[in-house]
Parts: C-alpha cells; structure tokens; sequence
C-alpha cells in the first residue's frame, strides 16, 4: 500500500508542472498543495486501490499455474499391511503461463493507465471548479460595487432634489435601478456559494481564504502535442491497454484448450511387495474443444481493438477543437485587455463629474454605469472562458499529467 501511495504522490506531483511556468519555487509549493488534495478525493482513492487490486491479479496471473499433488494410500490384507505414496505433476504443455505472465504484464499497465485516468479527470475538475469559483466572486464584487454607487447616487439625488437641482422622475429612476441591483446582487452571492460548495466537493481542505489558482500557474506556451502523442493520454492508453489484455486473453484461451497431461510416480508395498508405478493421464478433448470460448475471446479482443480505435479518432478531434476553441477565447480577451488599458475603471469617476455638471442627465447617467458594469463582467467571463479553455485543452492532450521536462 505504501508503494501505490508513493507511486500516487508522484503522479500526481506532475500535474501542474507539466506546464510552461514563472515562478518554479511557488508552482511546487501550490502543485503540492493540490495534489495533496486531490489524492484525498474518495474517487482517487478508490481507483488507487482498483489499481492495487488490479497489480495483484497481474501477480496472481504470473503463479504456476499446477501444484503437484501428493497422495497416500493404505489397506489390509490378511496379515500384511499394504500402503502407497505417490506424487503427480500436471505438466504446462502449451505454456499457458507464458502467456499469463505477458497479460499480467498488460495489467499492470491498464492499472497505471486507469489511475492516470481518474487522477487527470479529477485533476481537470478541481481546476474548472477553481475558475469557476473566481469569476464568481469578481461578478459578486462589480455587482456590491454597483450597488453601493447607486446608494450613494441615491443620497446626492435626493440631496440635488431638495435644493431643486433635478426632479422627483430622477430619484424614481434611481430608485428602480437600485431596486433591480439588489436582486442582482443576491443572485451574484448565491453563485458564490454554489461556487465555493464545488471546489470544497473536489478540494476537501479548500477553504476561500485560499483563493483560486494563482496567475503564475497558467502558461506562457500553447500546447504543443501532436496526435501520436495522443497514444499516452490516459484514456487512450487504458483503452489501448484493455484491448492488450483481452488480446492476451484469447492467446491464454487458445492455448488452454490444448490438453495439458499429467505424470505420476507413486510407490509402497503390496503383499509384502515393494512396488513401484508410473502414471501418465491427458484429458480427451473430444465431447468439448473449447473453440466456443476461444471464438468468444477473439471477438472480445476484436471489439475492445474497435473501441480503442474509435475513442482515439474521437480524441484527435476533441483535441483539435479544444485547441481552436482556446485560442478564440485567449485571442478575444487579449483585444478585450488591449481595448480596455484601464479605460473601465477611470470611466466610474469620468461619468459621475459630467452627471455633476449637467453633461448627462440621470437616466444616461444610470445607463453609461450599467454599460460599464457589462464591460467588467465581459472582461471576467472572457478570462473565465480562456482559462477552462486551456484547462480543457491541456486534459483533452493529457499534458496535464505529463512531467515537464
């Protein structure tokens, strides 16, 4: 058990330094954080022991696969005792345990592979959790933000109304814009909270103190990997690795219907006699060959080949749509960044200067800020979607969990 942990640990340490990084010291320290989380997962903890359990069977395979037998006879005859004592051997006449020992092989590489598997799938969703869990809280903070103007506008609107400066249709107006900020604002919480349940749900020490995934963690460098890569990606190699296994099923069942012999040495006394005798037995395959059950193996081996192929055909495309995907998001929030240049947040106190001077009246006033708010959750969700973008992309070409050299 201590080496699966160790072997967990390890992978799982490769999860965000696969990745193009600034700051190497503080990614390690983080990289830790996480995968100590994750392995803490009861998803993860259940595949490392499938993974366990499923070494031990690669072991049980590699076993002889006939003890010898011993057997002890004795009788009366008359006055004389009789005993025999004999030893029979069931010889391996096919080599069925070489073929055991090349599956068991296979099964310790679809146990791997399995476990790699369930670790980049949690992996990828305690990330998604992650951005998701941010952007939440930047929407919570424009939306308590805009509140709070407005209450302020609301103090300065009365304040103008009693000195006759605007008119009682400006603070109605006002009043139903805050009306609907209120409501704004509770439905920006309540995704907080939804937000913050489903990093808890992957991260079980996560608490919101600890913040989202820090920025030195995201890559500078696209990924590169090609679609002959592909054939490491996790899923890819555990189907492929599930194909192997039957595949060296249907050898183990082709040779096992070849008739294994067995040969017995046995010797004692009869009637005062020392005897000795030799044995030799074969089954006689004749009412059952067993071509049914080696028929049945090749057509399993034959599906999970097809199945293979079809989930790795289906990754290629995957890959090929998350990389473009990524690349429209990571392309639009970069023209939204270079349109933006802090425009945004000098526009609040630009806007309310030209309200104060009778540049705009309260109802443009109110709109040039919703206007401005949309803009803020804009730059957020554009930067929410480029990251789950790279995140999808990174798992679709298992780079996650690849060591970066």
């Amino acid at each position: 058990m201590k080496a699966s942990k160790h072997s967990l640990r390890a992978l799982l340490c490769s999860v965000l330094l696969s990745i193009p990084l600034l700051g190497q010291a503080e990614t390690v320290n983080w990289a830790n954080w996480l995968t100590g989380q994750i392995s803490k997962h009861p998803e993860v903890l259940a595949a490392t022991e499938q993974a366990a359990a499923r070494k031990e069977d690669a072991e049980a395979s590699e076993q002889p696969l006939y003890n010898p037998e011993l057997s002890v006879g004795a009788d009366r005859t008359g006055s004389e005792n009789n005993f025999e004592a004999g030893l029979s051997q069931t010889i391996d006449w096919s080599d069925q345990q070489g073929a055991l020992q090349e599956k068991a092989k296979l099964i310790r590489l679809s146990a791997q592979a399995g476990l790699s598997e369930a670790v980049l799938t949690q992996t990828s969703e305690s990330l998604f959790a992650l951005v998701e869990w941010r952007a939440t809280t930047l929407f919570e903070e424009i939306a308590e933000s805009q509140q709070q103007r407005l209450d302020t506008l609301l103090d300065q609107v009365e304040q103008r109304q009693q000195a006759g400066d605007l008119g009682r249709a400006d603070a109605e107006l006002l009043f139903l814009n805050l009306s609907r900020q209120l409501s704004e604002v509770a439905q920006a919480k309540a995704a907080v909270n939804r937000a913050e349940t489903q990093v808890q749900e992957r991260l079980p020490d996560w608490r919101p103190q600890d913040g989202g995934i820090p920025e030195y963690i995201w890559p500078a460098l696209e990924s590169q990997i090609g679609d002959a890569d592909l054939l490491a990606h996790p899923s890819i190699a555990a189907a492929r690795a599930k194909w192997q296994v039957l595949k060296s099923e249907a050898e183990v069942a082709r040779r096992k219907a070849t008739a294994s012999p067995t040969v017995g040495l046995s010797g004692g006394r009869d009637g005062g006699e020392s005897v000795v005798g030799l044995t030799f037995s074969i089954p006689l395959n004749v009412r059952n060959n067993y071509s049914a059950e080696i028929r049945a193996a090749n057509r399993r081996a034959v599906e999970a080949e097809a199945r293979f192929q079809a989930l790795y055909r289906k990754q290629q495309y995957d890959l090929a749509g998350a990389r473009a995907s990524w690349k429209r998001y990571d392309k639009q929030l970069r023209r939204w960044k270079e349109l933006s240049q802090g425009r945004v947040q000098r526009s609040a106190d630009l806007l309310e200067k030209q309200w104060q001077v009778g540049d705009l009246s309260t109802s443009e006033y109110l709109q040039a800020l919703g206007q401005r708010a949309e803009s803020l959750k804009t730059g957020i969700e554009l930067e929410k979607l480029a990251q789950l973008g790279l995140i999808e992309l990174l798992s679709h070409s298992g780079e996650l969990i690849t060591s970066f050299q």
